[in-house]
């Protein structure tokens, strides 16, 4: 299970094209500025975890059963179809992956005005006036800001997210509040600021899990084109008209193949192969086929990472966590 230790570093990143649905990634490049919170008190930090040990992003699912339509599923998303890193260094200048940042449990909290306000936890939020922005201060995609108050183990997200009067206050679409104590799911029908409802933060690649510790224990987050009009627990909101069965749902938790060779690969992509044998990924987003998201770095080698290019659709099975929540 996952302890984030105060010297982890937050960065700022990047997402890709997709629809423009509530959650949804549309960004091609984003810009961020990593920031580290030095001033957070190291015990404190070491004994938040990132959720309980038996909560989903944090469960072994390698012997869970295949689910009855994974290979619709698989087919859907693209069977040969490419998995792609969207995170790294740069991309078009810009850091790339998703940002976040470490806040002290003493941040001043800010005022939140939500455009989905019957869907978002209200304010405030303990949101820097610099926080780093998906896409970057000017940003035209999905914007996601995250914090993480450590002194108090919660988790604070926006989707959509604009700075006013520097930062004194911000606008977004929608915000969510993770108890990372709890595996409490938030109300079913609602959004977070995944489209998913799910947390964005627990399902981050990031460099100091796959370089310095060589493991990733918890499930991975990725977005396909096309979903259904339906979720999976723990996801709790679709994103979709479209309800056609062999689309994928959100919350859907796709497991790579244990007979899958990565021995070819590199170092890096290995570790995050094991992860997905033994943790998976969610669904948990419209946006392009495959796309893995990560914490960009500058220290990441993107050429590397890039071998994930040659695992195809193929390489996974869908597995079988529940049933699906239709309307």
């Amino acid at each position: 299970m996952r302890y984030l230790l105060l010297l982890l570093v937050a960065c700022g990143g990047k997402t890709d094209p997709a629809d423009t649905s509530i959650g949804a990634d549309t960004d091609t490049d984003t810009d961020a500025d990593a920031d580290t919170d030095a001033d957070s008190d190291a015990d404190a930090d070491a004994d938040c975890a990132i959720f309980p040990a038996d909560n989903p992003w944090n469960t072994d699912i390698s012997g869970n059963d295949v689910h009855a339509n994974s290979a619709a599923y698989v087919s859907s998303i693209g069977a040969n179809t490419g998995l792609h890193p969207d995170f790294g260094t740069e991309y078009a200048g810009a850091p790339n992956g998703i940002p976040f940042v470490i806040v002290p449990g003493d941040q001043a909290r800010v005022p939140i005005v939500f455009g989905y306000e019957d869907e978002s936890d209200p304010g405030p939020y303990p949101i820097p006036p610099d926080a780093p922005i998906e896409g970057g201060p000017n940003g035209s995609g999905d914007r996601h800001v995250l914090a993480l108050d450590l002194d108090n183990c919660l988790l604070y997200e926006l989707f959509n997210a604009w700075p006013v009067g520097g930062g004194a206050s911000w606008t977004a679409g929608s915000g969510a509040i993770f108890d990372l104590t709890s595996n409490a799911l938030r109300p079913d029908y609602w959004t977070s600021a995944d489209a998913a409802g799910l947390p964005i933060y627990p399902g981050l690649v990031t460099y100091e899990e796959v370089i310095e510790e060589g493991v990733i224990d918890h499930a991975l987050r990725f977005t396909v084109n096309d979903s259904q009009r339906a979720f999976i627990h723990p996801a709790t909101h679709w994103a979709s008209s479209d309800p056609n069965p062999d689309l994928p749902p959100m919350g859907l938790r796709m497991r790579m193949r244990a007979d899958y060779d990565c021995s070819s690969f590199s170092s890096e992509v290995q570790v995050i192969c094991t992860a997905l044998k033994t943790y998976g990924m969610f669904m948990a987003d419209n946006g392009s086929d495959w796309f893995i998201s990560g914490a960009p770095d500058p220290r990441w080698s993107d050429d590397n990472l890039r071998d994930l290019r040659d695992i195809t659709g193929s390489a996974f099975e869908a597995v079988y966590t529940g049933e699906l929540v239709t309307p």
